[in-house]
């Protein structure tokens, strides 16, 4: 029982390491879920007034959205990439494709946030109800009474209506529900098509078999954790030179002395080698031989971004 245990847990885990982007949409949509949810008991609160509940509702759903939109285009990795590849060589390297699986990429992963926002917003109806209930026509309800009109209407999100009106009020909510959530059950439908066609065109298109690319998948994740840790060691021995060379001495706790006696820093590196593993980085083999990164290819001495007459562009993006 216990080797079964073991076994399912070491499957689980192996899968979930293997599946890092997918959990991380995971935690995005479940962390946006909540924000949605707190947001609906405690911000909403429709005016029920005409002209005003239209505003309201469409920004109650559309302008978290476009924030959460916009704050996963700036913690994307690849959108500071882009920026660092225009700003020192352009996109004169990048053919059509690539650019359309860049931008695409980034696209993806900030629709990541807003869409669970606007799928939830849909199936909750609230934003819906207020944002639409005054524009409900007073003849498609059965003997509506001829005197009350849109003001009436646009207060029936608020319960706020005559006593002879409250059926009426049920039944306006109620249809509006219906549509929001028919709205909100579409777009999820839609939101899965365009995930599986995604996909099967990303490993149809792609130019590794599937170990390869779990292959490149895990060395750029340890590359990332090695550099990040690295530098910041480096960092951290390069002050420690520059501080005691100001003050003849620096204080330092027993673990920087260890680093510094272990790790004797001479110089910073030139700004050429930051530029040249700084950027967008698109597959591409050397000679027949993958170059995982931009630190890869500069380690191994290639030259440029773009493809050379001993090795091709391969128009794959890490993901």
């Amino acid at each position: 029982m216990a080797a079964l245990v073991a076994e399912n847990f070491r499957f689980l885990s192996l899968f979930f390491k293997s599946k890092d982007v997918m959990i991380f949409n995971g935690l995005v949509a479940l962390g946006t879920v909540g924000s949605e949810e707190l947001f609906s008991v405690v911000a909403f609160n429709c005016p029920c007034s005409p002209a005003r509940n239209y505003i309201y509702g469409l920004a109650a759903i559309g302008v978290p959205a476009l924030a959460l939109f916009l704050i996963g285009v700036i913690w994307n990795n690849h959108t500071w990439n882009l920026v660092a590849e225009c700003h020192k060589r352009g996109t004169k390297n990048f053919s059509t494709a690539a650019t359309f699986l860049l931008f695409g990429s980034i696209m993806g992963r900030a629709a990541v946030a807003p869409v669970t926002w606007s799928v939830i917003s849909l199936l909750r109806g609230e934003a819906y109800i207020c944002a639409l209930s005054e524009f409900v026509r007073p003849s498609s309800l059965d003997k509506f009474p001829a005197e009350y009109g849109a003001e009436v209407l646009a207060r029936f999100p608020c319960k706020d209506v005559p006593a002879n009106l409250t059926k009426f009020r049920d039944e306006v909510t109620r249809r509006l529900r219906y549509e929001s959530q028919l709205f909100g059950w579409l777009l999820i439908g839609i939101v899965a098509v365009l995930v599986f066609l995604t996909k099967c065109l990303k490993h149809c298109c792609s130019p590794l078999s599937y170990r390869q690319e779990a292959y490149w998948a895990q060395y750029r994740a340890n590359e990332d954790k090695l550099f990040r840790r690295t530098a910041e060691v480096h960092s951290r021995i390069l002050a420690a030179n520059n501080v005691k060379h100001f003050f003849g001495f620096v204080a330092l706790d027993k673990e920087e002395k260890e680093l510094v006696q272990e790790f004797p820093v001479e110089g910073v590196q030139p700004s050429p080698q930051w530029n040249a593993i700084t950027g967008v980085y698109i597959y591409r083999e050397n000679k027949g031989f993958p170059l995982y990164s931009r630190l890869h290819k500069w380690a191994k001495g290639v030259e440029g971004n773009g493809p050379t007459p001993e090795g091709h562009e391969m128009l794959f993006l890490a993901s």
